[in-house]
């Protein structure tokens, strides 16, 4: 188990070295289609991908793009990547041309590992991105066999606690997203601060996760936190529906599975939700979105395992904020994780009142370096080794924290805060209403009114009917200025590159 120390450090050993040192070679590491893998073969196959990248000229704080399907294949070129002190940059493998593009001229890699799927996009986007680097295609048997006869011994290069080591990217609902440089102590604080002492992660677990790696709240979820102890990571390539995760929860018998409030609705809307075996899990996270009250308490209904619902940024890595297994409150974060400190602030930075509701600062041992080249917005948001978010929280008087929402997000409707989550929630609380976002759409007049985007299920009728009846709904539960002016019924949702609600483009949309 990883124990605190001074740097230097490199996190290969921490999350992979050490447990081959530790006598944990022959553990499962993996589960996968292909069946388990253990902690020797991915020790061996990173470094024949550091092998690979060191002959095509990667070195040290070299960035390394990864755009794979969750697989051996991705935790091998992760992990070959940290192996030689470069810095991995992780990318969604489904993102269009275009977008792809952006990455490339953003972060400048020096090498880039995808997958055939994703093959075309990238060569189209390489082909107008000058000094781009090639495209190395990862599977089939000629790659296969072309990395099988290399050398996997590469010593591990001695990167300090401060050094970069992974980009991860902010969720981009305005413009395109932040690359957020990581460093390797920031890694190192979260696993043992939230994976190892707030989710007690130990080597009998079995994490499954519904994000793909490529994103942050995953990669320490699924991947790093199992491995610092010497768990196992079930993974899998395609994307996820209920009906998907159901079976895979049945085929690998997790105990941990990593969630998003999306899915959650998605497993509670379903059917066959109370006849499929869950047991093995102890407990379920939740981040990404806020967790809607009633979405929490239909999970506790069907499930038996405790739902935990959190709160963490790209700029902290992971969670700081999280119910604990044995410490739940619905409708709520939860409380700091030991070893960081939060507060609810005024614009001027000074702390607010108990239950007041103010904006995020966050400060801890697993704060960013900042942004990448963009010396404007992290002299913003890193002030005095604070993260200074953009998330609205509050704390009762033992210490819950409560999300209001994006700063950005909150709504001035007749002179008074409107938080758009408070009356999301209450639209769930509806039969009809599997799915729902709030936004601010102006009015002819120039005011700003809340506008309601709802997906119902699957025998409802969705017109101007259902329309007054959820309008009325919010009327009888909520303040009257709090109501929805108009309801637009939907099919799905507009998402980020990170799978979250686009509310950006609902309201663009919707003018």
């Amino acid at each position: 188990m990883i124990t605190q120390t001074h740097a230097p450090m490199n996190i290969f050993d921490d999350f992979l070295g050490d447990r081959i040192r530790e006598g944990y070679g022959d553990r499962r590491a993996l589960l996968t289609d292909r069946g388990a893998c253990t902690y020797r073969d991915i020790f061996d196959a990173s470094g024949r991908f550091a092998r690979l990248m060191q002959t095509s000229g990667v070195g040290p704080r070299d960035r390394v793009l990864i755009a794979l399907p969750d697989g051996e294949e991705y935790v091998a070129a992760l992990f070959g990547t940290l192996r030689l002190g470069a810095v991995v940059v992780m990318v969604n493998p489904h993102l269009p041309a275009e977008q792809i593009e952006y990455f490339l001229k953003y972060t400048e890699p020096q090498a880039a590992f995808v997958g055939s799927e994703s093959e075309h996009a990238f060569r189209n986007a390489a082909s107008r991105v000058p000094g781009a680097p090639n495209i190395t295609v990862v599977g089939g048997s000629a790659f296969d066999e072309h990395l099988a006869a290399l050398d996997s011994d590469v010593s591990v290069h001695p990167t300090q606690g401060h050094d970069p080591a992974v980009f991860l990217f902010s969720g981009g609902t305005t413009g395109h997203p932040k690359g957020v440089v990581q460093t390797h102590r920031s890694f190192r604080n979260t696993t043992i601060l939230y994976g190892q002492r707030t989710l007690n992660i130990g080597p009998d677990d079995i994490t499954l996760s519904v994000p793909k790696l490529f994103f942050g709240y995953a990669t320490g979820t699924n991947l790093f936190f199992p491995f610092s102890v010497g768990a196992t990571s079930a993974l899998f390539p395609e994307r996820c529906s209920a009906e998907a995760l159901f079976d895979r929860i049945e085929q690998f018998r997790p105990t941990v599975l990593v969630n998003v409030p999306t899915m959650v609705n998605n497993l509670v809307s379903h059917p066959e939700a109370g006849s499929r075996d869950l047991s093995s899990l102890r407990i379920s996270t939740s981040a990404g979105e806020a967790l809607p009250a009633e979405l929490h308490r239909r999970w506790n209904e069907l499930f038996d395992a405790p739902l935990l619902d959190g709160l963490g940024t790209a700029e902290m890595w992971h969670i700081f904020i999280s119910n604990r297994p044995d410490d739940v409150k619905p409708g709520t974060l939860g409380r700091v994780v030991e070893g960081f400190e939060v507060r609810a602030c005024a614009p001027d930075g000074t702390p607010v009142a108990t239950g007041d509701v103010g904006t995020m600062r966050v400060r801890g041992d697993s704060l960013a370096l900042g942004y990448w080249r963009d010396e404007e917005k992290t002299a913003t948001a890193f002030v005095d080794g604070w993260f200074v978010s953009g998330d609205v929280i509050s704390f009762d008087g033992d210490g819950y924290v409560t999300y209001a929402g994006r700063s950005d997000d909150m709504l001035k409707v007749s002179g008074k805060w409107l938080s758009p989550k408070e009356l999301e929630n209450c639209l769930l609380e509806h039969d009809s209403v599997r799915e729902a976002a709030v936004v601010g759409v102006p009015t002819s007049d120039g005011l700003v009114k809340p506008s309601a985007f709802v997906i119902v299920g699957d025998d409802v009728v969705a017109g101007e009917a259902l329309a007054e009846e959820l309008q009325q709904w919010a009327r009888d539960r909520l303040e009257p200025y709090k109501y929805p002016r108009s309801v637009h019924f939907m099919n799905d949702l507009p998402r980020t590159h990170l799978g979250k609600v686009d509310r950006g483009s609902l309201a663009r949309g919707s003018t």
